[in-house]
C-alpha cells in the first residue's frame, strides 16, 4: 500500500475512531517512555519506539484539531515533531545545543491545550489540563529552574497529557460536533448536555 493510499484511507476514517488511534498511540509513548526511565539495557530502543508513538500522535492530532484552526494546528505540529526529532539528536548527542527536547512539547501541549479549548468536540478541562502540563514542561527551557523544580514539574505534564489520553481512548472525539468545530455564537452553559459529556 502506498503512502498516498495510506493517508486516504486513515483520512476517510471517522473522528473518533482517528482520535481513538491516537489515544493507543499516546500510551505507547507513556509505556515506553516510563520503560526507558527504569530500564539501561533497552533505554534506547523503548525512547526510539516512544518517540515514533509520539510522532504519530502529533500527525494524527493535525488532522483532528485542523478544522479548528488549520495555522494554530500546524504550528504545534511543527513544536511536536520538532520535540521528537531534537529528542532522537540528543540521544545519539548530535544536537547542537544543550535544549532539552521537553521545552519543545510545553509549546506543543499550550497550542493543543487551546485548540482543545476553541474546540466543539471536546470537553475544556482537558484544554485546560494540556495548556497547565505545557507550563510544566516549559520549565526545561531553564536547567537550574527544572532542577529546581523536579519532580513537581513533571506532574502537571504528566496528568494533562494522560487526562486526554484515557480521554480519546474511551471516548473519542465528538462527531456531530467536530462537523461545526468551532462557533463563535455558541453559548456553551453548564446546564446543557450535549452529546455524551457536558459541554465546558
Amino acid at each position: 500500500m502506498s503512502a498516498d493510499q495510506m493517508t486516504k484511507r486513515i483520512t476517510e476514517t471517522s473522528p473518533r475512531f482517528r482520535a481513538r488511534i491516537a489515544g493507543v498511540f499516546y500510551l505507547l509513548t507513556f509505556v515506553f517512555g516510563v520503560f526507558a526511565m527504569v530500564s539501561a539495557g533497552g533505554r534506547l530502543v523503548a525512547n526510539l519506539v516512544a518517540t515514533a508513538s509520539y510522532v504519530a500522535v502529533t500527525l494524527l492530532f493535525y488532522d483532528i484539531f485542523k478544522p479548528v484552526n488549520r495555522s494554530l494546528s500546524l504550528l504545534a505540529a511543527f513544536f511536536g515533531l520538532g520535540g521528537c526529532a531534537w529528542g532522537v539528536l540528543t540521544m545519539f548527542h548530535l544536537a547542537p545545543l544543550a535544549i532539552n527536547s521537553l521545552a519543545f512539547f510545553g509549546f506543543y501541549c499550550l497550542l493543543i491545550g487551546y485548540l482543545i479549548f476553541r474546540s466543539a468536540f471536546l470537553p475544556r478541562f482537558l484544554g485546560m489540563g494540556m495548556a497547565i502540563g505545557g507550563l510544566g514542561w516549559l520549565t526545561f527551557l531553564s536547567s537550574p529552574l527544572a532542577n529546581y523544580l523536579s519532580p513537581w514539574n513533571l506532574a502537571p505534564g504528566m496528568i494533562g497529557e494522560g487526562l486526554l489520553t484515557l480521554w480519546l481512548l474511551v471516548f473519542g472525539v465528538n462527531d456531530q460536533r467536530r462537523s461545526r468545530p468551532h462557533d463563535p455564537q455558541d453559548e456553551r452553559t453548564p446546564r446543557r448536555l450535549e452529546g455524551k459529556w457536558l459541554s465546558l
